[in-house]
């Protein structure tokens, strides 16, 4: 095969993988002024958390901030492999195909995380603030604008 093709053909699946990924990503994070940026004021603005929920949610931000770091690391090591194996193999081969499973074994982690973490924070959370923290939850998914 032309080397100029093969090296075309690699450029176009790499920018098909890039594309995919910034389209996967958009559908867990979608985008807003700063992700999470609706939840984190309406949390530590708009909810009057007492002193002891203030504390309890600093501790859980920190370890999901720890968490969420390490899995973002892990994606991106997870598409320098995928960057390789497409070098590699110049076609959709068993490297590609363990690197994209990979990658969507780190997405899958990080959003199951996610998730786990806004329980998490909801139990501090007394009966009035609840429905509150709710919809602010519910619209961060279904409204991209958000």
């Amino acid at each position: 095969m032309n080397r100029g093709l093969v090296l075309v053909a690699t450029l176009v699946l790499v920018f098909a993988a890039a594309v995919a990924g910034v389209g996967v990503g958009r559908a867990i994070w979608p985008a807003s002024r700063e992700p999470g940026a609706e939840l984190h004021s309406l949390l530590h603005d708009r909810l009057d958390l007492d002193a002891g929920q203030s504390r309890k949610l600093e501790v859980l931000e920190r370890l999901y901030a720890t968490r969420r770091a390490a899995l973002e690391a892990e994606m991106r090591a997870d598409n320098a492999r995928l960057a390789a194996a497409i070098e590699s193999e110049h076609g959709y081969g068993p490297e590609v195909a363990a690197a994209i499973n990979a990658s969507h074994v780190a997405m899958g982690t990080l959003q199951k995380e996610t998730v786990a973490h806004i329980f998490a924070i909801r139990k501090l959370l007394r009966a009035d603030q609840i429905a509150r923290f709710d919809a602010a939850v519910a619209g961060s998914l279904t409204d991209p604008g958000r």
